[in-house]
């Protein structure tokens, strides 16, 4: 079981999953960030060669607006749109704004988009997804779309009232949208710690632990609201200990400093190295000290077995996403390489954002992809230091 940890660093909220033995992710609220936000936007100009749009979004503030991703017939420049903000601003580049509005819960996001039922790929159970379709339909009227989260299975009741709540969320903005006036902000975004616990997989999280009474209060007004029965209850504790400080119980500023180096060593004495590069992240697997009393070849397969396992973790911890190529000490015997392959499917599961491990290449480099949700560790902390 987990706990999830909550608490500051150097003035910004910093998120940490803590499982028994080791930190699993980290995470820091950016203090600028729009990300999720709503608002009402004008077009400012549209560039056809790049089949886009940029749009005021907010005084001073403009955003990047793909009309490939969202197709709008006849749109012009002075058009008044309902835009969310879906990816913050990186260095030069503006916000991407996208007119697909989402709304997240821990079992379901309706969206405005595709205007159709969705489920996770986790959940295989055809009978379940059958049986809930036509219910999640008549909720939302063929008004939005809704994506079924791994969370929600085993729970229909919870999903569908969920999706109720989140139905009138959309709604509610649709109507202040008919007269709001320009740059009006529609909807904010919740606090990344609670988008983060909703995305812990339902009965893997045991506590919630926060040293600020103001978190403390919303974490445990969002848990007592959700509805009975959905799942074992998770304890929620005030840390008020003026001795040892929440960060140093945890051992956070360790960890963090660990996760932002380049090499992180195996209990075997093998290690990995990490780099990020604007097209990818690629890794290096090393045996290092480790011999072992075996033979090469099992030394080899220990090794990149145990490493297999700490790069699901590093990618977990690091938020690290896109491609990501492994190359993992070269080995030869056919079901060794089956082995590692099955090893790595096995460990992306218990990552709750969408891992996919694609193949090995003829030059026995393993190919990887993790879905972007938000800023790698690295570019958090370095915004916070930049301040």
């Amino acid at each position: 079981m987990n706990k999830l940890v909550i608490t500051r660093w150097k003035e910004r909220i910093l998120t940490a999953l803590v499982s028994e033995k080791r930190v699993l992710e980290l995470g820091l609220e950016e203090e600028d960030s729009i990300l999720g936000n709503i608002y009402m936007g004008k077009v400012k100009r549209i560039v056809k060669n790049l089949n886009s749009a940029f749009v005021d979004f907010a005084q001073g503030q403009t955003g990047y607006y793909s009309l490939e991703d969202n197709p709008s017939p006849g749109l012009k420049e002075g058009d008044e749109i309902v835009v969310q903000v879906a990816r913050d601003a990186v260095k030069t580049k503006d916000p991407v704004l996208t007119s697909n509005l989402n709304f997240t819960g821990k079992y379901a996001v309706v969206t405005s988009g595709k205007k159709v039922i969705g489920f996770s790929s986790r959940i295989t159970d055809k009978e379940f997804k059958e049986r809930l379709r036509p219910r999640l339909e008549a909720v939302t009227a063929g008004e939005a779309g809704v994506i079924v989260r791994t969370n929600a299975y085993g729970m229909e009741e919870e999903l569908l009232e969920e999706t109720r709540c989140l139905m009138d969320q959309y709604r509610r903005i649709r109507e202040k949208a008919a007269y709001r006036t320009c740059y009006s902000v529609l909807g904010r975004a919740e606090p990344e710690y609670l988008k983060t616990l909703k995305g812990v997989l339902s009965g893997s999280l045991e506590e919630v632990i926060t040293d600020d009474p103001d978190i403390y209060r919303n974490v445990k007004e969002y848990l007592d609201g959700q509805e009975p029965g959905a799942g074992e209850p998770v304890a929620v504790r005030l840390y008020e200990d003026r001795l040892v400080t929440l960060s140093r119980l945890y051992s956070l500023e360790t960890v963090m400093d660990q996760a932002l180096q380049k090499r992180v060593w195996l209990k075997s004495g093998g290690y990995l190295v990490i780099e990020i590069t604007e097209a990818m992240v690629v890794i290096d697997v090393n045996t290092g000290k480790y011999s072992g009393k075996k033979n090469l070849a099992d030394t080899i397969r220990m090794t990149n077995l145990e490493a297999a396992e700490e790069i699901c973790c590093q990618l977990r911890l690091r938020n690290l996403s896109g491609i990501i190529l492994v190359d993992f000490i070269d080995m030869h015997r056919e079901e060794d390489k089956e082995a590692l392959m099955d090893a790595l499917r096995r460990y992306v599961r218990q990552d709750s954002v969408k891992t996919t491990v694609v193949d090995m290449t003829q030059l026995n480099l393993v190919e990887m992809t993790r879905k972007k949700q938000k800023r790698p560790l690295w570019e958090q902390v370095a915004a916070v230091k930049g301040k």
